[in-house]
């Protein structure tokens, strides 16, 4: 089986839901994560919260910065790691999961390291 990244994506300055709607948020996805534990599909989920810092160690000296690498008005506010036979039935699980938590949802296979090679012409 093949893991896939589900990022729950945000919107800077977007919507708010309210109090109520954010606990009926919390339990449906609460309800979905129980849904992946009991299919096999489940491998980690979580929220992110706070502002990023990025690390940038490419030249001799490692520099941090404050804020989101990239500028953008979409963040991603958290994730589910999933295991799933192939990309339609991540993205079904993805649907679900779109409906739990009431945001966006992006599907990305993981690679294998032969997959990474392949896709930057490195013959092994």
């Amino acid at each position: 089986m093949t893991q896939y990244l589900l990022s729950v994506m945000a919107r800077e300055g977007g919507p708010k839901m309210s109090p109520e709607e954010q606990e009926k948020s919390w339990y449906d996805t609460g309800t979905f994560n129980d849904s992946l534990r009991e299919r096999g599909a489940w491998v980690f989920a979580g929220g992110l919260g706070g502002t990023p810092s990025v690390i940038d160690a490419r030249g001799s000296k490692a520099v941090t910065t404050d804020g989101p690498f990239s500028e953008s008005k979409e963040y991603t506010a958290g994730l589910w790691i999933i295991e799933a036979p192939d990309l339609a039935a991540a993205q079904a699980i993805a649907a679900e999961g779109s409906h739990a938590c009431g945001a966006v949802v992006e599907v990305r296979p993981f690679m294998t390291l032969d997959e990474a090679r392949a896709a930057n012409g490195i013959e092994e």
